[in-house]
């Protein structure tokens, strides 16, 4: 409980201070994703790197973690993980390309198919880790594998193809796909809407009170009257809801989808709630530090390309990254604690 109230206490009804600055968990993701812009833009300046399309290379790349890592954010900062998305993404695509391309359906009933199977997983998920008291890694671990599976299984049974052709409409492609200002997709406007709207349950709402009461103490939680269990829920429901549009945007901009399940997905969206300061604890974190992090992610993943350095060492510089990234995670954290009680026993 410490953890998210300090995580609250830098408001703006508190004043501005250097002391409160540096206690927000976003703060350390801002200045990690500034140095590594910095870093990039002067080692691939003569490549392009500030270019328009250099830019929306990087962006388009945040956007389609982004859109699942800020959920994983919110399970993470109630204690809980959830590493079945890398099925769902796929789960969702063949859905969506099944009903419409394949059967020929309306659009719409491939959303809302491929929407629903992404909550039902949720729920699924979400159910067995409350009735169950099994961590949600082991849960959703078994899951991923169950999903990807029956994705395989019911792709060949229903089209005797493990891959499937998508023609969108005209109003799905601008909605969900097309390249739009500045070579940007519509997976960045839904990343940024979704970032807008879950910063709003997250530190504005009675809700985000709840999530943080959630991975700080459990049964304090449940004691003070919180519905414990149906935020759980409700959790593994929203990311793997969030998962189905990402798949969705991904399917309609290539018109295609594969079986194929998404392990490094999976890892770049932990990485990037991780770099964006979300202890693994639970408890402390906001969605501003995960949009950093995303982008910290995607900038070292697509700017490497723009430097003269060997792409191969993108890897080696994501896992130096996470490795400083929890070392500045736990260093904010004990500074936010100790400046918290310091304060309270004035």
């Amino acid at each position: 409980m410490t953890d998210s109230s300090a995580s609250k206490s830098a408001s703006p009804a508190s004043g501005f201070s250097i002391g409160s600055l540096f206690r927000r968990p976003e703060v350390g993701a801002f200045m990690g994703m500034a140095l590594v812009f910095i870093f990039f833009a002067y080692f691939g300046y003569d490549r392009n790197f500030l270019s328009p399309f250099g830019t929306s290379s990087w962006v388009n790349a945040a956007s389609t973690v982004g859109i699942i890592a800020i959920p994983i954010g919110f399970l993470m900062i109630a204690g809980e993980l959830d590493i079945s998305i890398g099925a769902v993404v796929p789960a969702a695509k063949m859905t969506m390309a099944i009903t419409c391309g394949y059967y020929g359906m309306p659009f719409i009933a491939g959303l809302f198919f491929a929407f629903g199977l992404a909550a039902v997983i949720g729920w699924v998920n979400g159910m067995l880790v409350t009735r169950t008291n099994v961590p949600s890694l082991i849960v959703t671990l078994a899951t991923l594998f169950a999903v990807a599976g029956l994705t395989l299984f019911l792709s060949l049974f229903l089209t005797d193809t493990t891959s499937q052709a998508l023609v969108s409409p005209a109003w799905a492609k601008w909605m969900f796909g097309d390249y739009h200002v500045w070579g940007f997709q519509s997976s960045v406007f839904w990343w940024l809407g979704l970032a807008a709207v879950l910063y709003f349950v997250l530190h504005l709402s009675p809700w985000g009170n709840w999530i943080f009461a959630l991975g700080g103490d459990k049964e304090s939680a449940r004691n003070a009257g919180i519905p414990t269990d149906k935020l759980k829920i409700a959790l593994f429901m929203l990311a793997s809801m969030a998962a189905a549009l990402s798949g969705v945007c991904e399917t309609v901009l290539s018109n295609s989808a594969t079986t194929t399940t998404n392990f490094a997905l999976i890892f770049n969206c932990i990485i990037a709630v991780v770099v964006g300061g979300v202890l693994l604890t639970g408890g402390f974190g906001t969605v501003a530090g995960v949009f950093f992090g995303t982008a910290t992610l995607a900038i070292v993943q697509q700017g490497i390309g723009y430097t003269p350095f060997d792409r191969n060492l993108s890897s080696l510089i994501i896992g130096v990254m996470l490795l400083i990234a929890v070392l500045m995670n736990d260093t904010f954290r004990k500074m936010a604690t100790s400046m918290s009680t310091t304060k309270k026993g004035k």
